[in-house]
């Protein structure tokens, strides 16, 4: 588990992964070292993953955003078509899903013509994909990958809150 210490530094390094030690630790009123070993420790604990930079996609001449819903032919409990599917470099996402297609796609292409040709050379050429459903994406109110974290309540805040309840 994650204490509030952790909690708001994964919070800080989520709205801005270069924000430096130094930083996070004026924030939070402690010493740059001990935010390194506590980055270094969920790093290695596998909470933080890595990081990466957010590209505009418009900016690359990729402004069609679409979901594709494939089925595929393939026994129970193989991802073999997914698989395939997450190596095309159109491919953002890939979700193995129950229901009646096997995975739901998220792709980014330049525009409606090279969606057809992603969808006819690329999709169709993995020999177990049976068909595709695909949904254009109008516009994106919110796109996000940063998740919720639980808000840990320190043993002030707490006392604190009691303390207001009973006034």
């Amino acid at each position: 588990m994650m204490d509030e210490i952790d909690s708001r530094i994964v919070t800080i390094l989520q709205q801005d992964a270069r924000t430096s030690n130094a930083d996070i630790a004026r924030q939070l009123g402690m010493a740059p070292s001990a935010i390194f070993e506590r980055i270094r420790k969920l790093e290695a604990r596998g909470v933080i993953e890595g990081y990466a930079a957010r590209i505009n996609p418009r900016a690359l001449d990729l402004g069609l955003l679409a979901f594709v819903f494939v089925r595929a032919d393939e026994r129970v409990g193989s991802c073999a078509s997914g698989e395939a599917l997450a190596r095309i470099p159109e491919v953002q996402e890939v979700h193995h899903i129950a229901g009646e297609d096997c995975y739901l796609v998220k792709v980014r292409v330049a525009d409606t013509t090279a969606l057809g040709q992603l969808l006819r050379d690329r999709f169709g050429a993995i020999p177990s994909v049976r068909s595709t459903r695909t949904t254009i994406v109008l516009s994106t109110l919110r796109e996000s990958g940063a998740l919720p974290l639980p808000i840990v309540e320190t043993h002030e805040e707490a006392k604190a809150e009691k303390e207001e309840a009973r006034v």
